[in-house]
């Protein structure tokens, strides 16, 4: 609590203010135009909401504003869900703003646009989906208000070009909160009943949130799904809804879709003429496409008498005989040639001819293998006794043999210097015939 003594200075007392108005107003949704709008480089927003008689400055941070999903422009109606607070350093109070929309038919324009462009992506408005509206129409089926307007422009228009057609009403709500999930429901009935050749769905001009209906999700996919061919007739010829783009054919108005599934009655009479016109020039035709018909096959009769088909018949059967006799002559005589030949073949080839052949083969074969075995040897001879010369002239007992000997100390080794002993030690001498052991007296080194 504060005294009358107590001293404040201004940044507490912007904060006591602040404070004040967190707690006594907090969240809070309004309505208002937009000016001033600002985007620096922060990323905030800042701008001033304003009505015909007030303003607020209002903030709204990057944590929240990246979510709003479009850029503000100056002039638009907006409604905001904000913290009332007290901008310290200024002393002016502002609101921050966590959520911000636009206003009225704004905000629909943009829930229409978005709902457009997700369907579209879809494939909701590829013509390949698009169902032919029938050029026989019996029935028509009308998905509208039983009061509304365009219900008696439809059933006028429709009476007076083509009094045969059959009508059915689907009555549904065309305005409000529950008028989509009702068309929805009977654009799906008639599907389910399918009683009609084509179905219109519509109803008369109005303002957009008029229209909405026909802007929803829900109307949008049962136009898409529905088996039986739509004709979408919403509003005036410059309303343009989602059931526009999915439906298989637009009519710029309720009374255009009548024009262009009826048809006049006296242009109906005119193509019954001309049909009887058509039938009358084909059966024409027909009787004398018959008549020439007949002729032939008087003709034909005339050709096919017995006695003409006997006589075609003997001059074949002759015709044939001759062909038979030759061919079985020329048949006879190639196969003689072919036996012919095949005996000379087989001579060719007779056994005892290879068997011969390959005996003379066999015996220069086996003098040649002879020949060649004794030239090995005497060779293989030659080079051992050459081989054996060599080893002999190198090996230590040829040295031996030659007057040399070998002499060894006591450990078994090859005593090359007087160095290796000394007197007293035993040596053992080998020579060709044997081993000589003694034992040193005393060495003398050669000078």
């Amino acid at each position: 609590m504060l005294t009358n003594r107590s001293i404040l200075s201004v940044k507490d007392l912007n904060q006591m203010v602040k404070d004040l108005l967190t707690d006594a107003i907090g969240q809070i949704r309004l309505v208002g135009e937009i000016s001033n709008f600002s985007k620096p480089a922060s990323g905030h927003w800042y701008f001033t909401l304003k009505d015909n008689s007030a303003q607020v400055r209002c903030a709204m941070f990057r944590n929240s504003n990246f979510k709003t999903g479009f850029i503000p422009k100056d002039g638009q109606q907006v409604l905001v869900s904000a913290a009332v607070t007290l901008y310290e350093a200024r002393g002016e109070y502002q609101l921050v703003i966590d959520k911000l929309q636009l206003a009225g038919t704004g905000l629909l324009q943009q829930k229409f646009e978005q709902l457009k462009k997700k369907l579209q992506e879809e494939g909701l408005f590829d013509s390949a989906y698009k169902q032919a509206i029938p050029k026989d129409i019996n029935t028509i089926g009308i998905v509208t208000s039983s009061t509304g307007a365009a219900l008696h422009d439809i059933c006028q228009i429709l009476k007076r070009r083509d009094p045969s057609l059959r009508i059915i009403i689907y009555p549904t709500l065309v305005q409000g909160e529950e008028a989509a999930a009702k068309i929805t429901k009977m654009i799906e009935l008639a599907n389910i009943r399918s009683e009609c050749d084509v179905l219109i769905v519509g109803r008369g001009g109005g303002s957009l949130e008029d229209l909405w209906p026909f802007n929803e999700e829900c109307v949008a996919r049962a136009i898409f799904n529905s088996k039986l061919p739509i004709i979408s007739a919403v509003g005036h010829e410059i309303d343009f809804t989602i059931a526009d783009f999915v439906a298989d054919l637009r009519a710029a108005t309720p009374s255009a879709a009548a024009e262009l599934i009826s048809r006049d009655t006296q242009d109906q009479l005119k193509d019954l003429r001309g049909l009887e016109q058509q039938i009358a020039m084909a059966m024409d035709n027909f009787l004398l496409k018959k008549n020439d018909q007949l002729q032939k096959l008087r003709h034909h009769l005339q050709t096919q008498h017995p006695q003409v088909k006997l006589a075609k018949q003997q001059t074949y059967l002759l015709a044939q005989s001759r062909s038979l006799n030759a061919a079985m002559e020329q048949i006879m005589l190639n196969q003689r040639n072919q036996l012919s030949q095949l005996n000379n073949r087989l001579s060719r080839q007779s056994p005892e001819n290879k068997i011969q052949f390959y005996r003379q083969i066999a015996s220069q074969k086996q003098q040649e293998l002879n020949t060649l075995a004794k030239q090995y040897l005497t060779h293989a001879k030659h080079q051992i006794a050459i081989q054996a010369s060599q080893l002999n002239a190198v090996s230590p007992l040829g040295t031996l043999e030659r007057g040399y000997s070998v002499t060894t100390d006591s450990q078994n080794n090859i005593v090359r210097s007087i160095k290796q002993l000394k007197p007293g030690d035993t040596i053992a001498t080998k020579v060709s015939t044997g081993t000589i052991t003694s034992t040193i007296i005393t060495t003398t080194k050669n000078h």
